[in-house]
């Protein structure tokens, strides 16, 4: 009959079983069904420059990138990815044979982790970790180890001694997030020489997103892990314009590392998109050659958000944890006298109009992420405006 399976098997295989639908896709529903103010998923409401989105209509328009590019991506703008590594960190890469333009960095995760390990090879990752990182090293067979990152001194920090204690063995890689979402910790170098010291120690394979680069704060500064003594040939180095540029629909990500690592990515990556994103593939290579003010204007404008969105979720009563980089801040619930963000934030809409993510979604060990909830202030001002306005007159007492 129509709908019948032929087995009584499930159809989603075991390694997927514990993935359903993201709460991304949840809370952005809910927000549209409540009309409230959407702070979850970490979008921006506005678009990124407009010399770069007018660059993209002109590769249209000349018919650049509207057929296949090169699987590699286009030469100019891996050039440009590599005069960005070299013009900020001082790393050069081969544009031709060191560099790799993917379906956005979720893309370049997934096809990094599925070409370097093998089944029941283990993975390092900071947990509370982007959730695509969970699914990538399932899909690869791999298996994830947790490394939890715990609130320290208003913001969150590595235990060093846990992650040396997690390694084994078995340990084939770490998978390195900083600035790190959802927690906005920015790895110090003291912390980043360690990793790498253990990385050379244990022969380990190191992959670091990198993708909010450009977005940290305060004194805090992005140091890329390859940059390190012994890391260059061993770290697979992601980036995104997405997250740089506010032009997260275009998915133009990419790697950077040693031709034998990057030749492995692109082994797989090519059966996952093949390509994507031609003609915004030249529009980004012009991205990259913006000028410092650019990026410090970005920085700053971002900065004055965030402290807008803390300052009002303090007053409404929450326990805010000063993020150090990205576009979130953490929060805890438990001075509202709540514990169970995924009750929170699924009731958030019809008590402040506003939605929030949970962060356990983002923990294998779900109560220990429990009572944080995550909110993006990658917004316009009025809407942040809004939103911390609706949150004080829903909490603050």
């Amino acid at each position: 009959m129509a709908g019948m399976t032929s087995s009584a098997r499930p159809p989603l295989n075991r390694r997927f079983a514990e993935f359903g639908t993201t709460i991304f896709a949840e809370m952005s529903a809910l927000a549209a069904r409540t009309g409230s103010i959407n702070l979850g998923q970490g979008f921006p409401d506005t678009d990124g420059p407009d010399e770069v989105r007018e660059a993209a209509v002109r590769a249209l328009r000349e018919g650049r990138g509207n057929q296949y590019p090169p699987g590699p991506g286009v030469p100019e703008l891996r050039t440009a990815i590599a005069a960005h590594q070299e013009r900020r960190y001082g790393l050069v890469h081969d544009p031709d044979t060191e560099v790799l333009v993917t379906a956005g960095a979720t893309e370049a995760i997934a096809a990094a982790l599925l070409a370097l390990l093998e089944p029941g090879d283990e993975v390092i990752a900071f947990e509370p970790y982007y959730d695509s990182y969970a699914a990538s090293i399932a899909m690869a067979g791999g298996t994830r180890v947790p490394v939890t990152l715990r609130p320290h001194e208003g913001g969150f920090r590595l235990d060093l001694d846990e992650l040396r204690a997690a390694v084994t063995d078995r340990t084939r890689l770490l998978l390195v997030n900083t600035p790190h979402n959802p927690t906005g910790a920015v790895l110090t170098r003291e912390e980043l020489s360690a990793i790498a010291a253990l990385a050379v120690e244990r022969d380990l394979l190191v992959v670091t997103d990198e993708v909010y680069e450009h977005l940290v704060f305060d004194d805090a500064e992005h140091l890329p892990l390859a940059t390190f003594p012994g890391m260059r040939e061993r770290t697979v180095t992601i980036g995104s314009a997405g997250k740089t540029f506010s032009f997260t629909g275009w998915k133009v990500g990419w790697v950077t590392a040693t031709p034998e690592l990057v030749g492995a990515v692109r082994a797989v990556k090519q059966f996952l998109t093949y390509v994507a994103s031609g003609p915004f593939q030249y529009a980004v290579a012009e991205a990259l050659a913006l000028p410092d003010s650019y990026f410090a204007a970005l920085r700053a404008d971002l900065l004055a958000k965030r402290d807008l969105l803390a300052a009002g979720l303090t007053e409404a009563g929450f326990e805010v944890f000063r993020p150090a980089g990205t576009y979130f801040i953490t929060t805890d619930i438990r001075p509202l006298g709540e514990k169970d963000g995924f009750a929170f934030c699924r009731a958030l809409p019809e008590r402040a109009g506003v939605v929030a993510i949970p962060n356990a979604v983002f923990y294998d060990d779900r109560e220990t992420g429990a009572p944080f909830v995550r909110f993006a202030f990658c917004k316009r001002t009025e809407v942040l405006t809004d939103a911390a306005e609706r949150l004080r007159a829903a909490f603050a007492h």
